[in-house]
């Protein structure tokens, strides 16, 4: 093989302004995705853009390396470290401070966290392990969210090079077919994941380095060769990204086959949009040709800025004021690109540094950062920082309404239990010397932190639970994703009917967290037949639908009549931390004051919200609607206006985002009472 290139071998790496103006296109959705403004639901899907754009230019500068024989290690990952750590390390420096003053004791410690992860680029696998979903509420709140993506590619390149200089030898034919292989065995790998493990599928790099790939397989097609440029496979490939854009959002499967249509789009871009066609002339425009070049700051500016607007706000902030922060994103954009990337990227100025210089910088910053990380991570995000209410006062008895008090604890039985044969799951809540009926509750969690509600009952009727966290009280399914092995949640939900029967229950009441086992793919949870070949996350939604309806079925055939409790309000913020938020940002008397309704208003859930998310379980409960089975609703009680709140001036609803709390068991004891008798057909009470 030739030690030199060819003339045109070079053009592959030359300055593209195309390229930068399809990073314009790709930063852009992206910053007002997050802001939160939904015309640009898919613009999450510029970071696939970026991935590809790199893929491409990285492999083109390592193959004209490795064809002039000049490819180094060291000023590979020399130009990586200039590239991407000066800026980044700006970012995070401007971000502590505002955490300290602004993120109380959990958030502080998951940032922490998150800084050791960043330095160590292994944010992604940080926030896998968070089990977060990228779509959730709680992710606006995190200013590190995005580096997962800066993680993804520097673990590729930890191997590309290596894998490059390896296989070097075989000729670029050889790597071309290596590159395509690997990029379609990722992304078969990347269409299972989605819908057996959504979250790995979306933060760990073998599921998105097809994306990666397919920048590189540009850059072998395109190596060594002439310009190809193209009017229509360039539109083509602009009108794919803006498709996507426009009509992707948080329920499209992702990454998955439909991740080939930004992809796709980007690199018809790259192969085709040279100098001369319409696409290139479009993308070369200065102001898109601008925001390309100040694109990576502007990428690591938006989200802290995003994140602590959300967080100093304690909810929403107004569509202008986050317009005015990705506004705000570009100028220090643009100021962090011309005063850090430029002199650190081409060693200008004062600022020009040595390779050893470089590398020995980047250790001590990053250790710096790591002890920081560190520190508010063992400190526990340094609990001290919150001020304390005093005993007695209005702030201290709002704290007070976060606690949990379950009933019913000696019966529960903690997740990855594999063997309950010898387990009492049966608890005696409330027993009065004669009762007129015995009640039996079932379910998972929901059904534990229920039982409070059941005070007012229980002073004339038994009440007994049954359940385990994380297992539907579904006869003959099994699940796979809850807390236990498979089969146990099967075998709990056929004990709590054995039970049932065995002891002469009267009413059974099935609480669960519904929208986990009824969520269409992709979803964590996935319910199956038991004794079938195995999970369809496909099916999961109509297994739900069927089990349920003869789990009801089969109680009303024994002659015990059900009670099936809809599921609670999921709120978008955790009342325990908006609560303790106000007290740290210096509300201070105020939050059981006047402000008080404002902020559990402006952080409460819609009924819009509520209502997308019940559309999954909500008909399938109602359907079954009788005479001998009723349906509990908590709609009307939490409900003001468009809003379900999570609390009022006495305390919390909830001790989480998704459990009722004792507070909010004593608001619907009343109603649950008279839900009971009206089964039962004693509306009198008598």
């Amino acid at each position: 093989m030739s030690s030199s290139p060819p003339p045109d071998s070079l053009a592959a790496i030359k300055y593209r302004s195309e390229i930068d103006g399809l990073r314009a296109i790709a930063v852009t959705p992206v910053i007002l995705f997050h802001a939160g403004f939904g015309s640009f639901g898919g613009g999450f899907v510029g970071v696939d853009i970026f991935f590809v754009i790199s893929g491409f230019l990285i492999t083109s500068i390592m193959l004209g390396e490795m064809e002039r024989g000049t490819f180094s290690i060291a000023r590979f990952y020399e130009r990586r470290a200039r590239r991407i750590l000066p800026a980044l390390f700006v970012v995070m420096a401007c971000c502590i401070p505002f955490a300290w003053m602004w993120m109380i004791p959990d958030q502080l410690r998951d940032f922490g966290r998150s800084v050791v992860s960043v330095v160590f680029f292994v944010s992604n696998f940080l926030f896998w392990r968070e089990e977060g979903s990228y779509f959730a509420a709680a992710s606006e709140l995190k200013p590190l969210l995005h580096t997962w993506s800066l993680a993804v590619e520097e673990q590729y390149y930890l191997f590309a090079p290596l894998t490059l200089m390896a296989l070097w030898r075989f000729g670029r034919r050889f790597l071309l077919v290596t590159t395509l292989v690997t990029a379609l065995v990722s992304l078969g790998l990347t269409e299972w994941g989605w819908r057996h493990d959504p979250s790995a599928n979306f933060y760990l790099t073998p599921f998105r380095i097809w994306e990666l790939l397919a920048g590189s397989i540009c850059a072998f097609l395109m190596f060594g060769r002439p310009a190809t440029p193209n009017n229509i496979l360039s539109a083509l490939g602009l009108a794919l990204i803006v498709f996507a854009i426009a009509t992707f959002n948080a329920s499209t499967p992702f990454p998955s086959l439909y991740t080939l249509v930004p992809v796709a789009g980007a690199a018809l871009i790259i192969a085709f949009a040279h100098r001369g066609t319409y696409v290139a002339r479009l993308l070369s425009l200065p102001p898109l040709v601008g925001i390309g070049l100040i694109s990576y700051s502007a990428y690591l500016w938006h989200q802290p800025l995003f994140a602590f607007a959300r967080l100093r706000s304690m909810a929403a902030p107004a569509d202008g004021l986050m317009l005015a922060l990705a506004g705000a994103s570009l100028v220090l954009a643009y100021l962090t690109w011309r005063f850090v990337e430029q002199p650190f990227r081409h060693g200008t100025s004062a600022l020009a540094l040595t390779r050893r210089q470089v590398f020995a910088a980047s250790g001590l910053a990053g250790c710096v950062f790591a002890a920081l990380g560190l520190y508010a991570s063992m400190s526990h995000g340094a609990p001290w920082r919150l001020p304390q209410p005093a005993p007695g006062t209005r702030d201290a008895a709002l704290l007070a309404s976060l606690e949990h008090h379950t009933l019913g604890l000696d019966c529960w039985i903690e997740g990855r239990t594999a063997d309950i044969s010898n387990r009492n799951l049966l608890c005696p809540i409330f027993t009065p010397p004669e009762p007129k009926r015995r009640i039996l509750v079932i379910g998972d969690s929901h059904s534990i932190a229920l039982l409070h509600a059941f005070r007012a009952v229980g002073e004339r009727d038994a009440v007994y639970w049954m359940g385990a966290g994380s297992c539907p009280p579904l006869l003959g399914v099994s699940v796979k994703g809850s807390a236990f092995p498979i089969g146990i949640c099967e075998q709990v939900a056929q004990r709590e009917f054995d039970t049932a029967v065995k002891d002469r229950f009267d009413i059974v009441v099935m609480a669960a967290r519904w929208s986990i086992y009824a969520k269409p793919p992709p979803s964590r949870v996935v319910l199956y037949p038991a004794g079938s070949a195995g999970p369809d996350p496909a099916a999961s939604p109509a297994v739900f639908a069927r089990s349920l309806a003869r789990t009801v079925e089969a109680y009303v055939a024994k002659g015990i009549k059900v009670l099936l409790v809809d599921q609670i309000p999921e709120q978008p913020a955790h009342p325990d931390k908006v609560l303790q938020q106000a007290i740290l940002l210096g509300f201070g008397g105020d939050i059981s004051g006047g402000h008080l309704a404002d902020i559990i208003r402006d952080t409460s859930a819609t009924i819009d919200a509520d209502d997308a998310q019940r559309a999954t379980f909500g008909p399938v409960l109602n359907a079954l609607a009788g005479d001998k089975v009723g349906v509990f609703s908590f709609t009307e009680t939490f409900r003001d206006g468009d809003r379900l709140l999570w609390g009022d001036k006495d305390g919390s609803f909830y001790v989480d985002f998704n459990h009722i709390s004792p507070h909010g068991n004593r608001m619907i004891e009343a109603e649950m009472a008279e839900a009971i008798r009206r089964l039962d057909g004693d509306a009198t009470g008598g």
